[in-house]
């Protein structure tokens, strides 16, 4: 699928229909804290360098990196997961509510602990990351969480399932929530993990980066025919209309129920850093489907998005504006010869 297959024209509209689109986000909340700085010289204690810090900052992550792209985007969004009553917690809540999200599904828990990565970035590279994460999600919050998707998912335009793995997103809710999807309207999105393989059923789009889609398919990816194949598999396991496979440099192919595959070439100009880059993609394809967009649409724009975020370093998102831009870029280019 090439930009010239798509009417530009009608991708600018949908844009400027983001912000209608309503979208529950269930998932893994996260904290991402960077701290920022320079090396200078290699430590006398031991062979690793020394960073001499400059700034920190602290931005959402995981499922709530997810909220960030589809507030940034315009969307109008409910986020729902579990954190502990700590002040990573508090922070994750804070920025929440300051991007204008609403957090009635954030179900806070003595026993939980809110997960929290600590990235130090020199010179924009990564030079090391620490994971503060509990093992186990309580059961009583997992309960308070179930209950809630069960009473607000048919809300919704579109719901999004940011599973990292973590707890958060379990069979019984993914059951529940391909019940409620075959009584109810809304599209089902996914980013799925390794221990729900077996569990993701009657879904919209499925959103697999090049190695989860590989193992979801029991396919070793050495060719466009392997990814074709593994492509093929996936919409019948989980029983999907679509799966959109993100391969990185590669772009992304987008299998169909009934349509031939389509191939989306990586349009990113320079790339600093991938981080959060599969969250943007989701919520990109989220909100478009909830405006109205056709999936192969959905999945333009979303290249686009993607091509835009991998170019900005940190946790990062693109605007409705720079995706508008973006879309727009090619056209004004044109006109201007």
């Amino acid at each position: 699928m090439s930009t010239a297959s798509l009417d530009p024209a009608r991708l600018l509209r949908l844009i400027g229909r983001l912000s209608r689109g309503r979208v529950l986000v269930i998932g893994d909340l996260m904290l991402d804290h960077f701290i920022w700085g320079r090396v200078e010289r290699i430590s006398p204690e031991a062979p690793v360098p020394v960073v001499r810090v400059t700034r920190e900052s602290i931005h959402l992550g995981g499922a709530a990196n997810v909220v960030h792209n589809l507030r940034a985007l315009g969307g109008q969004v409910v986020a729902c997961g579990v954190i502990g009553r700590d002040g990573a917690g508090r922070q994750v809540l804070e920025e929440l509510r300051r991007l204008g999200a609403r957090t009635d599904g954030v179900i806070e828990s003595r026993q939980a602990m809110t997960i929290r990565k600590t990235r130090v970035v020199a010179h924009s590279q990564q030079v090391v990351r620490f994971d503060h994460e509990a093992p186990d999600l309580p059961a009583a919050a997992a309960a308070r969480l179930l209950a809630f998707v069960e009473k607000r998912a048919a809300d919704f335009d579109a719901v999004v399932v940011s599973d990292y793995g973590k707890g958060v997103i379990s069979p019984d809710l993914l059951a529940r929530l391909a019940a409620l999807r075959a009584r109810r309207s809304f599209r089902l999105i996914v980013d799925p993990k390794k221990p729900n393989f077996d569990h993701y059923r009657g879904i919209t789009l499925a959103t697999p980066n090049l190695g989860e889609a590989a193992e979801a398919a029991g396919v070793t990816l050495r060719d466009e025919r392997d990814v074709a194949a593994a492509g093929e598999r996936l919409l019948q396991r989980w029983q999907a209309e679509a799966v959109l496979i993100t391969r990185g440099e590669q772009g992304m192919s987008l299998f169909q129920r009934g349509a031939r595959a389509r191939h989306l070439p990586t349009l990113a100009r320079q790339v600093f850093d991938v981080t959060g880059a599969g969250d943007t993609v989701i919520a990109t394809c989220a909100l478009a489907l909830a405006a109205g967009a056709r999936l192969d649409e959905a999945a333009h724009l979303a290249n686009h998005a993607a091509g835009i975020v991998v170019g900005k370093v940190g946790t990062a998102s693109a605007s409705a504006e720079e995706l508008r831009a973006d879309i727009a870029g090619p056209r004004r280019r044109r006109r201007a010869k």
